[in-house]
């Protein structure tokens, strides 16, 4: 009888430990995508000298604008797929006085993982 119940709780303890690790892959999670969608075709077209009128028809409205230097555009995308790392694509445009692009800062990294 005290063989069934210490293989019974070492079953119980296996169980709870080993479970956590292979359920949570099972447990469904989607996929979360915010800010502006960068189309690398998109992006590709965007050279400087264009006007604020012409990068705005090309890639959309930014995402933010520097509140301090209405000048500088920032297009961010940041995808959360579900099991997998944290991507995030960061466009900063930047245009002079006229509103012509001056420069262009294109940065995609790997945040962290999910788990």
């Amino acid at each position: 009888m005290r063989c069934k119940t210490l293989t019974a709780a070492a079953m119980v303890m296996l169980m709870m430990t080993v479970g956590c690790s292979t359920l949570e892959r099972v447990v469904y999670r989607p996929d979360i995508n915010q800010g502006n969608y960068l189309v690398a075709n998109n992006v590709a077209k965007i050279h400087n000298g264009m006007t604020q009128h012409q990068v705005a028809y090309t890639l959309g409205t930014p995402m933010m604008r520097d509140p301090f230097d209405s000048n500088v555009w920032y297009y961010v995308f940041r995808q959360e797929p579900g099991h997998e790392a944290v991507k995030q694509q960061m466009l900063t445009l930047t245009f002079d006085s006229n509103g012509v692009l001056t420069n262009i800062d294109n940065k995609s990294n790997l945040i962290t993982s999910r788990d």
